[in-house]
């Protein structure tokens, strides 16, 4: 499918990335979600508890969104509630999914969450369709869409599975890595170790036979995170493994859902070859859209609704 044209021209000061960025988490505060949480069991004897919201507008249990955060984030971010309100508001049920070890709980078992958890995303996927939804929609941003990517590519998806939508994706993650691995992402490089290690530090707590206080303070980067512990909790040999087969542009040939991903040009996260051009041009089902702008999970507009989260709700609705 040839590249989606974008017409997203923000305010002047957020064609900075950086501000862009920064912006939609330290500032932005969305009103009008009301979230009730419902646990699932998962059937290794782990949980993962999602935050439903409902609209108001039809009878609920017709079409549902399911929501995916990015790293070290939760069902409570203003990038997942503006998406939710606004998806609410346009007759969609939500399904905010808090990832193992993110909705304020330390899990079960050791292993927790990483970009490619597409087994977990298959669990609340098979879940929801026994609430009878006749139509599922999946909506990822930052490492959520490439869990997002990953699991519709690798896999034959239920029937009930329509749309999907992918919203600042590392398609790759280690072209990714190096991209935050710069200088001019230092501050965000270092907001991401910071709140990882105090998690890991929770898992040592819970499983003291498995990982030490002392390797856990000896990490300096996102990689030492990932070959200390992302890589082996989940059965990946170290790092470079883990991003080489969790990575989800291996998979965006395979798509069979119509879906869209939006990257923006100035998303310092992403590296070049976290833009899959070649892939969307052959393949009918894979739609892409690079804004010069934007940011990482940014797409800033006046009012209530991000630019962002009107294509998603226009792509969803088709």
């Amino acid at each position: 499918m040839p590249i989606t044209e974008s017409n997203y021209n923000p305010p002047y000061f957020f064609r900075n990335g950086h501000l862009s960025t920064i912006y939609p988490n330290l500032i932005r505060k969305v009103t009008g979600v009301d979230q009730t949480r419902e646990r699932v069991e998962l059937d290794d004897g782990d949980f993962i508890d999602i935050d439903w919201s409902y609209t108001s507008k039809l009878k609920s249990g017709q079409r549902v969104a399911i929501l995916i955060h990015g790293l070290e984030g939760n069902a409570q971010r203003q990038y997942i509630m503006g998406l939710a309100k606004n998806l609410n508001l346009n007759n969609w049920d939500v399904a905010a999914i808090n990832l193992r070890n993110c909705s304020g709980e330390v899990n079960r078992l050791y292993r927790s969450y990483n970009a490619g958890v597409s087994d977990d995303l298959s669990s609340i996927v098979d879940y929801i369709i026994t609430k009878d939804y006749g139509s599922i929609s999946i909506c990822g941003f930052s490492l959520g869409g490439n869990i997002t990517l990953k699991y519709l590519g690798e896999r034959k998806t239920p029937l009930q599975v329509k749309s999907a939508v992918a919203v600042s994706v590392p398609c790759d993650l280690y072209d990714s890595l190096c991209a935050i691995n710069k200088p001019s992402n230092f501050i965000y490089q270092q907001r991401f170790i910071r709140s990882l290690k105090q998690k890991l530090l929770e898992r040592q707590h819970a499983f003291p036979d498995k990982i030490s206080i002392s390797d856990i303070k000896a990490c300096k980067s996102l990689i030492d995170i990932d070959d200390l512990y992302t890589s082996k909790a989940h059965g990946y040999i170290d790092a470079l493994d883990y991003y080489k087969k969790c990575s989800s542009k291996q998979f965006l040939k395979e798509i069979k859902t119509p879906t869209l991903i939006i990257n923006a040009k100035n998303d310092s996260f992403l590296g070049d070859a976290c833009y899959p051009i070649e892939e969307a041009k052959e393949n009918s089902n894979l739609f892409l859209e690079t804004p010069d702008f934007g940011g990482h999970v940014g797409f800033y507009l006046f009012g209530d609704t991000y630019y962002n989260e009107q294509k998603t709700v226009a792509f969803l609705q088709k």
